[in-house]
């Protein structure tokens, strides 16, 4: 799992049918502190995320696509749930 800032979204005219009707996000990869880290994944949208907002990415091909219910779907990175805090252990 990959913690991440959304930076935007992507619209396209073009694509694989599996992806009619669904969001793609582009998100930055941050630290647990919220500095941004090198490199961004684009994410299929399953939370509801907007631009702003802190998101936890799946970014694993197999379980990307179980959250889909697909053997076969072409899909990586999937956002699966909107951050609202991170607590460190002491």
């Amino acid at each position: 799992m990959i913690i991440g800032h959304v930076i935007g979204a992507i619209t396209s005219t073009i694509n694989h049918p599996f992806y009619d009707g669904k969001k793609l996000m582009l998100v930055e990869k941050i630290s647990e502190d919220g500095v941004p880290q090198e490199g961004y994944l684009v994410a299929v949208d399953q939370a509801g995320s907007g631009a702003g907002e802190t998101v936890l990415v799946l970014d694993e091909g197999n379980g990307a696509r179980q959250v889909f219910g697909s053997k076969d779907a072409p899909v990586r990175s999937v956002i699966v749930g909107i951050v609202d805090s991170i607590e460190k252990a002491p």
